[in-house]
């Protein structure tokens, strides 16, 4: 059977009313089987009423469709990533939150919350006394703007001195460190400038120019740390180092023959010391022979006598026993000890003429003897 032409125009305005189709459709043709006229072989069983119409997007889908895209991101804008390098300090409405270490996270998004990542491993420095223009912002000699209004200092004996020095130092405490001071840098500086003006004034300008500069700069440093804590400025001070200690250009020579002399004391000093050093030893070793010597003499004076004693006892006892044997045997010892001397003349006379021999004195050997032990003069 075919289709009531009336009842599809009624359905087609209701879903016109529904759905929104489009409303300019092509004429049907009569013969169409979609369209339930005509003898095709569709004709009355498979007519469809729907065909034709073309289905349009509304607004309201439209603004749907981009206020969730616009929510996803606004939620994945919650991702962020701390470096090695660096702590996370999250904000919640301005708040303090959590401190968050390396690695991925996430947040609530903005304005909810924020997130701040300070370099918490990097080594921050300041110059206090010059400005650094070498390469990479480094020291060198010669090449660094002097600050005279920084580097001006008064000693303690009330002399002025011109120190060049920097601070190195490292964040300790994160949210101290964004929270209480707007300036970190400048606090730093301005704190170290402050402490080396302390120490310098209780010290020495020979000290500060010669051999007190590594205690300055360990006392410097200690100060400076204590200071920063009561300040709850977050920072941790690596070193204070010293780059430059000069007098003023006005006294510089005068400084200058000073620290010479001061070199040529040190200079004479350290050669008398190693006098000192070489010539103590050798006295001390030439003392300790003498009283060596003394003592071995001493030792073998009194052995000596006291084997002369017993040997005199001894031949008491033999001349107590047989006095004429003991006499006899005492002079013919006594008499070889005489004659057995070296550089002795012996002359032996017959018993007659003993007594009639005339004893002469040995002159030529004494004139002989005095000439040689005259010392010998030089003439005009």
């Amino acid at each position: 059977m075919n289709w009531d032409w009336d009842k599809l125009q009624e359905r087609r305005q209701r879903l016109n009313w529904r759905g929104k189709p489009d409303r300019e459709q092509p004429d049907r043709d009569e013969d169409d089987p979609g369209n339930g006229g005509g003898d095709g072989p569709n004709n009355g069983r498979f007519n469809n009423p729907f065909r034709g119409i073309r289905w349009r997007p509304t607004q309201n889908s439209g603004f749907k469709f981009v206020f969730f895209a616009l929510a996803i991101v606004w939620l994945l804008s919650g991702i962020y990533i701390v470096n090695p390098d660096e702590e996370g300090v999250v904000l919640r409405f301005g708040k303090y939150t959590e401190t968050t270490q390396p690695g991925p996270h996430y947040h609530l998004p903005f304005p909810i919350e924020e997130v701040y990542k300070p370099k918490v491993a990097q080594v921050q420095r300041v110059e206090v006394g010059f400005r650094s223009i070498g390469a990479n912002g480094t020291f060198q000699q010669g090449q660094a703007r002097s600050m005279p209004e920084e580097a001006s200092m008064l000693t303690g004996d009330e002399n002025v001195v011109n120190i060049q020095f920097s601070v190195q130092y490292q964040i300790k405490d994160s949210v101290e460190y964004l929270f209480n001071v707007t300036n970190q840098a400048a606090v730093v500086k301005n704190a170290g400038e402050a402490v080396m003006r302390e120490v310098i004034g209780n010290s020495q300008i020979d000290s500060a120019l010669a051999d007190g500069k590594l205690k300055i700069q360990n006392d410097a440093a200690i100060l400076l740390q204590d200071l920063l804590d009561r300040y709850k400025v977050g920072v941790r001070v690596l070193n204070v180092q010293m780059q430059s200690v000069l007098p003023p250009k006005e006294v510089s020579d005068a400084f200058k023959d000073v620290a010479s002399a001061r070199e040529d004391k040190i200079r004479l000093i350290n050669e008398a010391e190693a006098d000192r050093n070489e010539m103590l030893p050798k006295a001390r070793g030439m003392a300790a022979e003498i009283v060596n010597q003394a003592n071995a003499y001493k030792e073998s004076r009194i052995l000596g006598a006291e084997g002369e004693s017993k040997r005199f006892l001894a031949v008491l006892e033999e001349y107590k026993r047989a006095k004429d044997v003991t006499r006899q045997r005492l002079y013919l010892e006594t008499m070889e000890e005489v004659l057995s001397r070296t550089g002795m003349e012996k002359l032996i006379l017959p018993g007659g003429l003993a007594g009639e021999a005339l004893p002469l004195l040995p002159l030529d050997r004494i004139m002989r003897g005095a000439d040689t032990a005259k010392p010998a003069t030089g003439g005009n």
